[in-house]
């Protein structure tokens, strides 16, 4: 029972909801109250030479830095995101005066980011989201990462607490709109994935690695790294298989975040059901939110409430894939099978998703109203920005391509994710456009 306990500030995942619920409750607080402004950092658009009279919107980038207000939301920022996070990577059990300057040193990088970003001409062509991927892979892979800023490099940390703040802006008529929806795209494609993708492994590749064929299956189908963990662990998977199955997932995640939105601006598709699309095939969260934000604010919620239904699956195929491989695949092995297995492997950020939505769905919204949930949305929007952008960031400060084109021994195993990728994308843009296109089934409207 003790132990059970301890897990509620003792794992990334909780720790996360409840950073993400300190962060809410203060921007509630600031707002209602009125006695003190909680809003974070945000650069408006700046430009240089001619482009400063293309627009109105333009504000010279001196100007916005002379301004005490600046420097004042800048070290609020630091000190709210700097306080929480090392308080969080203190109970995870990281040493903290190893993690405050790698974390200070991250945001320096995520300054540097939003300042890109905020250029009138970039954003045109690229959102923050992929600034900070680009910025952090020329570090990594041009520059080098130093060992003494790794500490700091969290991605699932920083994207799970933005997610548990952003849930507060997904009212929860969205979600009951979206719900059948989701559940037709996530829970109907993915299982179908999986079995496709062991037979065409074991079957027809006639590959006797077995856990390694179901770790790379679930790391295609629902959400790369924390689904390969959760089944690397409950098949057996080695060290080696699993670090082979989250290496290709993490490069081709990287090219699907990048080019999947650009093809589906191209080819026209509605922003939900692009979203929907992004976030049914591509393996990573935190790559899904950068690739539904690049399609725009409906797709992201699109895009995130498809996947966090999805994640909802990484326990209960954990369970299936133990008690598969107990019963099945190594009859002789000792592994433990219950139904507990469910709720270990439940990712937790996804409930305080959820709980924040109901809050402000069924508590904020009927005694504070629209409105004044309008405006503290506006206070956590960019709270949710800067915990994403850090942990875009990250992403790409933990990416070296040299490393991972060392561990891709391509063969069958590159073979096999790419055509289970492929076979993953045609079925979910199938399912997408069957419920979806408003052929067969009315559209929902999120907003």
């Amino acid at each position: 029972m003790n132990k059970n306990i301890s897990k509620l500030w003792k794992t990334e995942d909780w720790i996360a909801c409840w950073i993400g619920f300190i962060v809410i409750a203060i921007s509630v607080v600031a707002v209602l109250t009125g006695w003190f402004d909680f809003s974070a950092l945000k650069f408006k658009t700046w430009a240089l030479g001619s482009a400063l009279n293309e627009s109105s919107k333009v504000t010279p980038l001196g100007e916005q830095i002379a301004s005490w207000a600046f420097w004042g939301k800048l070290l609020l920022t630091l000190a709210v995101t700097g306080v929480l996070f090392t308080a969080g990577a203190g109970l995870l059990g990281e040493k903290v005066k190893k993690f405050v300057p790698a974390f200070i040193a991250l945001f320096a990088v995520a300054v540097i980011v939003r300042l890109i970003s905020a250029e009138f001409t970039l954003n045109r062509y690229l959102e923050w989201a992929f600034w900070a991927l680009l910025v952090g892979l020329f570090i990594s892979n041009v520059i080098g990462v130093p060992d003494w800023m790794k500490p700091a490099i969290k991605t699932e940390f920083y994207v799970k607490t933005g997610l548990v703040i952003m849930g507060f802006s997904v009212l929860f008529s969205n979600i009951a709109k979206f719900g059948l929806y989701g559940l037709a795209i996530a829970w109907v494609v993915t299982p179908i994935v999986i079995i496709f993708m062991y037979w065409l492994g074991t079957k027809v590749f006639k590959m006797d690695n077995k856990p390694l064929v179901i770790t790379l299956s679930a790391a295609t189908s629902v959400c790369g790294t924390s689904a390969a963990i959760a089944t690397g662990a409950a098949s057996g998977a080695k060290k080696e298989d699993l670090s082979m199955a989250v290496s290709i997932s993490i490069i081709f995640t990287i090219l699907m975040m990048v080019f999947e939105p650009m093809i589906i601006k191209a080819c026209g598709m509605s922003q939900i059901m692009g979203g929907s699309l992004i976030g049914g095939t591509v393996d990573s969260t935190g790559a899904v939110v950068v690739a539904g934000t690049a399609l725009g604010e409906t797709a992201q919620q699109a895009a995130v409430l498809v996947k966090s239904i999805q994640n909802i699956l990484i326990g209960f195929i954990a369970f299936f894939v133990a008690f598969f491989f107990a019963t099945r695949v190594n009859k002789t092995g000792d592994s433990k099978v219950g139904p507990i297995e469910i709720w270990n492997r439940f990712p937790k950020f996804i409930i305080g998703f959820f709980v924040a939505s109901l809050v402000a769905s069924f508590i904020f919204v009927p005694l504070a109203g629209s409105d004044k949930v309008g405006a503290i949305n506006k206070v956590l929007d960019q709270y949710k920005n800067w915990a994403f952008v850090l942990a875009f960031t990250s992403i790409g400060l933990d990416t070296n391509f040299k490393s991972i084109l060392s561990r891709m021994q391509g063969g069958k195993v590159l073979w096999l994710y790419v055509l289970g990728q492929t076979f993953n994308i045609v079925l979910t843009f199938a399912m997408v456009w069957f419920v979806l296109s408003g052929k067969f089934f009315p559209i929902p409207v999120l907003g």
